[in-house]
């Protein structure tokens, strides 16, 4: 099987990309599916896009594998999510491969804190946690990580 391709996401595309979000959040445990919640991250999409956000997806042969979103003036990994069919394949590895050549410097990102699964991997891929401060738009507790490239004296 091939590695899906990673590209930027097409406007045609965002209410497919809500799907995936909400699939893969609810597979954290911490939510449930819901024609509210579905209507929410469509709306967030189009909102985040016009606020900046850079988005991407993972084509797997025209399924949209995961979602990407960068907030790249900002250095920020808004969102990485993986549907869960798609989970445990290096998915996430990819689109954070991704990430650092889109952001070679330095990544910030936040996580739920009870989104342990996510947050210890974000420490294993070399990120750094900071703090933790409480999201305003949802009240959920976030980790904040902080990831720099390796400066190279000689």
């Amino acid at each position: 099987m091939s590695s899906p391709l990673i590209r930027p996401a097409r406007t045609d595309e965002y209410d497919e990309i809500a799907r995936v979000w909400m699939e893969s959040w609810v597979s954290t445990g911490l939510a449930e599916a819901s024609n509210f919640l579905l209507a929410n991250l469509r709306a967030r999409i189009r909102r985040e896009i016009e606020d900046g956000w850079s988005l991407f997806v993972a084509d797997d042969s025209g399924t949209i594998a995961a979602m990407l979103a960068l907030h790249l003036p900002n250095h920020y990994l808004d969102q990485l999510f993986v549907t869960p069919a798609c989970q445990g394949r290096s998915l996430g590895r990819q689109l954070l491969a991704f990430t650092r050549t889109q952001l070679p410097d330095e990544i910030y990102l936040r996580c739920v804190r009870e989104n342990e699964k996510a947050w210890r991997w974000y420490e294993r891929e070399g990120f750094v946690f900071e703090k933790e401060e409480v999201a305003s738009a949802t009240g959920f507790m976030m980790k904040c990580y902080r990831w720099k490239r390796q400066q190279h004296t000689g």
